[in-house]
């Protein structure tokens, strides 16, 4: 009799196993939102490392193997800016694609375009590791990969074989960015992205000139306004020297941690040569007081929820400054529709998005369109591109308030050894 119980409770554990088993299968292939965010994240982070998770899920990716995505951008979502069309504003920013690998399957994520790179001419190993650290307590991250890249080569091969793939989905609106750096070791920033701009120019739909990351040594004196201004002026005569049916557009990547000359400068750069556009902003060197995790301390930059408040406050100085009239991409913290909407608000016609996903998966992309899509119609805007800057005509703001930019304190990092 005994036995017999133990046999029944034996199976029974199995068929509950199993079950278990599926249900989770299923849950995970749905991209069930509550799913991913509570339980399947925070499995994955606590057995595989932050670099081996990012490896796994571009590799992931770049197979197709996603979760199911049924949601339909709608109309109000859809923006038209630099002369392309855009399904939806929620785009992949650089630094998750690095090497232009999981183009494709982050299209089928539902994002409405998709930024590879940051690539260097010369193939780079970057920083030794360990150089990525989750600060889960604070939903972020801090990174010191410091450009590791396959180099332009590999990459135009990569990109060149789905040229004819790409040319059908920028057509569908659903465009392809590329960012470009400059080699760690390299005596001649200028050249290096001038070569960029020559070898992957025919394959983006718009590139980034990246100046902003802090784990390159001197790559955010590029952003000084003599420095800047000469290295605009080439690149944009490259860029006018290539062959095709439309000009390209140029945006430049800047620092959240800029002083307010530095911006004015910046601004006044910009408009004056006719930069395409600002992606606003990379990662920070500063730390929030309010940190907890214990990898705070660690050197690189710090993006996710912390970078928020300051990106976008970023974001709004850059508009003021460019009178609105210089194309805005904000990126830092958007982790929902709210998020996004800040920053649409402040000024951006578009925003980027990465360390979200690594805490709430795939799924973050539909939730965070699903949720703008709700907070256009309640504040009665019909499209993203009304929303656009409104926190800067007086528009209603009552069902907007913007949190205070919380108090950043600058880590004493020494940037050549990041």
């Amino acid at each position: 009799m005994a036995g017999h119980l133990k046999k029944q409770l034996k199976d029974a554990v199995k068929i509950i196993g199993s079950g278990s088993l599926l249900f989770a299968s299923y849950l995970t292939a749905i991209g069930d939102e509550r799913f991913y965010t509570n339980q399947l994240m925070p499995l994955l982070q606590r057995i595989v490392g932050a670099e081996t998770a990012h490896v796994l899920a571009v590799k992931m990716i770049g197979l197709g193997l996603v979760p199911l995505n049924r949601y339909q951008d709608p109309a109000s979502l859809e923006m038209n800016v630099l002369g392309l069309k855009f399904r939806n504003p929620i785009g992949i920013a650089a630094g998750f694609d690095k090497h232009g690998e999981a183009v494709d399957g982050l299209y089928k994520v539902g994002f409405g375009f998709v930024e590879v790179g940051t690539i260097t001419p010369k193939p780079q190993e970057g920083n030794p590791q360990p150089r990525v650290f989750r600060l889960a307590t604070d939903h972020a991250i801090i990174n010191r990969y410091g450009f590791n890249s396959c180099g332009l080569a590999a990459a135009q091969q990569r990109l060149e074989a789905r040229r004819d793939t790409q040319q059908q989905r920028s057509e569908a609106g659903l465009p392809l960015g590329i960012n470009l750096g400059k080699n760690k070791l390299s005596q001649d920033a200028g050249a290096d992205y001038l070569e960029g701009v020559r070898v992957l120019g025919p394959l983006a739909d718009y590139l980034v000139v990246n100046v902003s990351s802090p784990n390159t040594p001197g790559l955010r004196d590029l952003q000084g306004k003599a420095a800047l201004r000469q290295l605009l002026h080439t690149v944009l005569k490259e860029r006018d020297a290539l062959q095709g049916e439309r000009r390209l557009p140029v945006l430049v990547k800047i620092a959240p941690d800029l002083t307010s000359q530095d911006k004015r400068d910046i601004a006044d750069v910009v408009t004056e040569l006719g930069v395409d556009g600002l992606m606003v902003s990379n990662t920070t060197v500063s730390r929030p007081e309010t940190l907890q995790d214990s990898n705070k301390s660690e050197v690189g930059g710090l993006s996710g929820q912390p970078l928020k408040d300051l990106s976008t406050s970023t974001v709004r100085e850059m508009y003021n400054l460019t009178k609105g009239k210089v194309l805005i991409v904000g990126v830092g913290g958007v982790a929902s529709g709210q998020d996004a909407m800040d920053k649409i608000r402040a000024g951006a016609s578009l925003v980027q998005l990465y360390t979200a996903l690594t805490y709430q998966g795939p799924p973050v992309v539909t939730k965070i369109k699903r949720e703008l899509e709700q907070l256009l119609k309640e504040q009665g805007f019909s499209s993203v591109s009304e929303a656009v800057g409104a926190d800067h005509r007086g528009a209603d703001t009552s069902t907007h308030k913007q949190s205070p930019l919380k108090e950043m304190v600058n880590v004493n990092v020494d940037t050549q050894h990041l």
